[in-house]
């Protein structure tokens, strides 16, 4: 569907917004995981050109308040732990140098492809049990599909590399890197299996 100039303004200023809504609701962290899916279901919607309802989100993120939490637990576990084995290698404490800095690299890498492959499924699928789900249906799809995963990774890392260097619209970045995710998802991803 082509758009005209002022609806993709319109597109822009929404995920933006999503962005900032997603940012202020994850302050609190324990918040972060119900409010990335609440934000990948909003993109989602507007990614299809449907209006974003907001007693809906509102309803999906106090749904996905628990799981989200655990989810979220697990996600900052996974980077505590690249981070710990990064700075082990690069300071010489454990051997393998420049090998295991790129096996690391690597990890962090298809770790990032399945964990944004998961949220762009989260927003697609709304149900509460649909964590699990997302997280089988991730792995699959970047096992099956190298290539999109490795594209949903790119756009990602893309968008976090953005915000290191301009902190300030780190805000703005969240919402742009999940429509990124939706948009290669959607392009690059063969029809999606039950999960």
């Amino acid at each position: 569907m082509k758009r005209d100039w002022l609806e993709t303004v319109t597109v822009a200023a929404d995920v933006a917004l999503v962005g900032v809504a997603v940012t202020i609701a994850s302050a609190p962290l324990v918040t972060a995981g119900a409010a990335i899916r609440t934000g990948s279901s909003a993109i989602h919607a507007i990614g299809r050109g449907e209006k974003v309802d907001l007693r809906a989100m509102g309803r999906l993120f106090r749904a996905s308040l628990l799981r989200g939490a655990v989810a979220g637990a697990a996600a900052a576990g996974c980077v505590l732990l690249l981070v710990c084995n990064v700075g082990a290698v690069a300071a010489g404490r454990v051997p393998g140098g420049s090998p295991a800095l790129a096996g690391t690299g690597a990890a962090a890498a298809v770790l990032l492809a399945i964990g944004m492959l998961s949220v762009v499924r989260l927003g697609r699928d709304t149900s509460p049990a649909g964590w699990r789900g997302a997280l089988r249906w991730a792995g699959r799809t970047a096992w099956r599909q190298p290539g999109a995963a490795a594209a949903v990774a790119g756009v990602s890392a893309v968008a976090a590399v953005l915000a290191v260097f301009v902190p300030l619209t780190a805000p703005l970045l969240v919402g742009y890197a999940l429509y990124a995710a939706h948009a290669v998802t959607a392009r690059l991803v063969r029809a999606p299996s039950p999960a």
